[in-house]
């Protein structure tokens, strides 16, 4: 993945200055050195496989790629079996993937029943906390009795509890007299006592005038997930991006995040942090930290108190973290149809908002696996929709159906970005493409009805989004990519090397007019252009040139240039030409680029 923050635009604009060319339109341009307000930002280089293959109990693995797709980054799920991880691991690098983001759990409000127990949100015992106990007490009743042994009139005013498979050394707690680990069974607990503000006073001082307390009941595990997931990040030269825990929701609206706990979340993700800053600020395969409180982008996130959420932790990972990104995936929805369906507009005004809070990574879902934005190009406005899509937007046009498509919103939101730059916020645009259907014959994931798409269609969803990303990942590898036969994983297998296609212009070479054309898998390929009056096929390697490498801007890994001659003069003012590319093995790019000139 290059993250090169270098001049892309220039010569784009230079040739496009008397032909304007719709669908793509250039929005890059010179990207601002960071200011006081830069969000870190990742790495240039991805860590190098540490060998070829290794062997431990869950078998052998091989570390090497072997059918590099546009997709470089996926989800996956905890899961109890380590082995799985490795497998999966090995699934996503043989694909290309180097970029891995993992699932977490979220810090919940609890209640304590009148013997002391934690209970569930319907009232019961819950039973993953139900083991904890100290000197005969249970584990709040111990805390209890601690903090009265200090003062008697300290008292525990809210309970909280966070679930994981990790396991945290000693710089989660601020202050051991108080708080500290319990070992049972197969648990750890971690017992933290807070300033229910945030505030986590250092001094420790439990005995002077008396307070009232938050504690955090941490349940985790005597083998450490995350130390092992980034074991395998070095092995296979990948990127892990861990969930911070997620903020409680407002029970009246729970797509937003209750500002009342927002000081306790405060407190855990700081104390995370901190024990993260101790055990792994220097491994190379710590990519960054992941916020997994979705949110939906639009005009009127500024007043949405979850961006406090990521603002706050932005500030900690700064402190904690250094140089490590936090990354956010908020969903798009394009619908007409529906109250809260947003203009490509009104988002890209939502992703300055999100911008402003510091995160360094904006992956927005490009929201057609849950049919909330359509695939399609402006002259196919009037055509029906995807037959997939009709579970969620009905017998429509894409026209009726949409305010865009999601070229549009990603145009936009690119548009955003660099002027967030050029005011000194240092942020990435990533796609999050969705590797599932709204529904199927056959759900893929224990629960809901997404089922299978198939490699066409996410092909489909790279070209809209590829353009205008410095990288593209999707959600997820865990189920969605290995869902039914042939699921997508054994589809990239066999036709990886299919070109793609992700952004077209007019410019010249010399005193040749021309077309460029920018995508995956170009090598040895033929251009062909098709319109009303003929068709045109021009091989690269005998009328054009092809870049493998370009430098001239922040590109998905894997992109190439391509450009041929040709005079576009034959093409009537306002047509679309489709634009494809075919390799002499007869794959085509399965979605060619609709493109005009206008002047």
């Amino acid at each position: 993945m290059r993250w090169l923050f270098l001049v892309v635009g220039a010569v784009v604009v230079a040739v496009v200055a008397a032909v304007v060319i719709v669908l793509p339109e250039s929005s890059d341009g010179p990207a601002k050195e960071a200011g006081s307000k830069a969000a870190p930002t990742p790495s240039s280089t991805y860590p190098t496989p540490q060998v070829s293959e290794f062997t431990d109990p869950c078998g052998t693995f091989d570390t090497g790629e072997t059918a590099p797709y546009a997709v470089t980054g996926y989800w996956i799920t905890p899961t109890s079996n380590p082995c799985t991880w490795r497998k999966q691991l090995q699934e996503i690098h043989r694909v290309g993937g180097d970029t891995i983001i993992r699932i977490g759990w979220g810090l919940q409000f609890r209640t304590i029943s009148d013997d002391g127990e934690v209970l569930a949100k319907d009232g019961t015992v819950d039973s993953l906390y139900e083991s904890c106990e100290e000197d005969g007490l249970t584990c709040y009743d111990a805390a209890v009795r601690d903090l009265k042994e200090a003062n008697p009139k300290n008292r525990i005013g809210r309970m909280y509890v966070y679930r994981t498979d990790e396991s945290f050394g000693p710089d989660l707690f601020r202050c051991p007299e108080m708080e500290h680990a319990i070992p049972i069974g197969k648990r750890i607990y971690y017992r933290l006592l807070t300033q229910p503000d945030g505030s986590d006073d250092a001094t420790c001082d439990f005995s002077g005038k008396p307070e009232s307390y938050d504690m955090i009941l941490v349940a985790g595990s005597p083998n450490d997930s995350l130390g092992k997931l980034l074991d395998l990040g070095d092995q296979f030269g990948m990127r892990v991006f861990p969930a911070l825990p997620l903020a409680p929701r407002d029970s009246r609206t729970p797509t937003k995040a209750e500002p009342r706990h927002l000081g306790t979340l405060t407190t855990l993700t700081r104390r995370i942090l901190q024990d993260y800053g101790v055990r792994f600020a220097d491994r190379p395969s710590l990519g960054g930290v992941y916020q997994p409180f979705e949110v939906q982008m639009s005009e009127t996130l500024a007043d949405n108190p979850t961006l406090d959420v990521y603002s706050d932790q932005h500030t900690i990972v700064e402190q904690e973290l250094p140089g490590k990104p936090i990354l956010i995936s908020p969903y798009l929805d394009a619908r007409k149809r529906v109250a809260f369906g947003r203009t490509p507009q009104q988002v890209a005004e939502g992703f300055k908002a999100l911008a402003k809070t510091g995160v360094g990574i904006i992956a927005p879902q490009d929201s057609r696996g849950t049919g909330k934005v359509g695939l399609f190009w402006p002259d196919e406005r009037d055509q029906e929709v995807d037959a997939r899509l009709r579970p969620v937007v009905g017998e429509a046009t894409y026209d009726t159906a949409y305010h865009g498509s999601t070229r549009d919103y990603y145009r936009e939101m690119a548009a955003a970005r660099q002027e967030m730059l050029d005011a000194g916020y240092q942020v990435q645009l990533w796609a999050n493409v969705e590797a599932f259907e709204p529904s199927g014959d056959r759900p893929c994931a224990p629960t809901g009805t997404r089922g299978k798409t198939d490699k066409e269609r996410l092909d489909q969803a790279v070209t809209m989004a590829g353009r205008y990303v410095q990288k593209i990942v999707s959600y997820m590898w865990s189920d969605f990519m290995t869902c039914g036969e042939p699921s997508l994983e054994t589809e990239i297998l066999r036709d990886w090397q299919r070109p793609i296609a992700v952004d077209a212009i007019r410019t010249p070479r010399d005193i040749q007019d021309g077309v460029e054309v920018r995508g995956y898998n170009l090598k040895d390929g033929t251009i062909t252009l098709r319109w009303s009056g003929g068709t045109k096929e021009l091989v690269v390697s005998s009328v054009g040139w092809l870049d493998e490498d370009p430098i001239e801007g922040e590109l998905p890994e894997g992109m190439a240039t391509a450009w041929v001659p040709f005079d576009w003069s034959q093409v009537p003012t306002g047509e679309w030409v489709r634009i494809g590319v075919r390799l002499p093995s007869g794959q085509e790019t399965t979605e060619p680029l609709h493109v005009r000139i206008l002047t």
